[in-house]
């Protein structure tokens, strides 16, 4: 059973900010179910993991410019996650140094956006995961390595995320 439930409530940049990424995450969903039922499942997730991918390659690029050491996971974290960022998804950091940044995100818009449609759990993890090479190529991007344990979307408690320097 999937618990999204927030703590950060009545801030209204918080609120616009999950708003519009639930609304990225209905698109992709819907685009993704309705070609499940018309029997196009696997060339569908195909087609979204590539634009997934080539979104984070894009986006990892442009945090890479932004960065002022560029060789930081730390400044890495900083650039990326901002402070509305972090808010939005509840981050609470583990550890956060020049070689590794592991989080923990307490909530997830995009799957309360896929929950919002009635989604099963089974449907949630699978577009959870699509999601994820999203991060998985600004990883790349930046010439770190990703790591995702368990998620929300998996029936966790939180989504364990972490960046890092290949070895370390």
């Amino acid at each position: 059973m999937i618990d999204n439930k927030t703590t950060i409530k009545d801030d209204s940049i918080v609120d616009i900010q999950r708003g519009a990424i639930g609304h990225r995450a209905i698109w992709t969903g819907l685009t993704y179910t309705k070609a499940r039922e018309a029997g196009m499942a696997e060339e569908m997730e195909k087609i979204i993991r590539e634009a997934i991918v080539e979104t984070g390659k894009i986006q990892g690029a442009e945090i890479k410019a932004e960065c002022q050491k560029p060789e930081s996971v730390k400044c890495f974290a900083e650039t990326f996650l901002t402070p509305n960022v972090v808010k939005t998804f509840e981050i609470e950091f583990k550890e956060k140094n020049e070689d590794r940044v592991d989080m923990e995100f307490h909530h997830c818009p995009l799957l309360k956006g896929w929950q919002d449609l009635g989604f099963d759990d089974a449907t949630c993890e699978k577009l959870c995961d699509m999601a994820m090479d999203g991060d998985r190529n600004i990883a790349k991007a930046m010439g770190f390595e990703f790591h995702l344990g368990d998620t929300i979307a998996n029936g966790c408690k939180s989504c364990q995320i972490t960046f890092f320097k290949s070895g370390k």
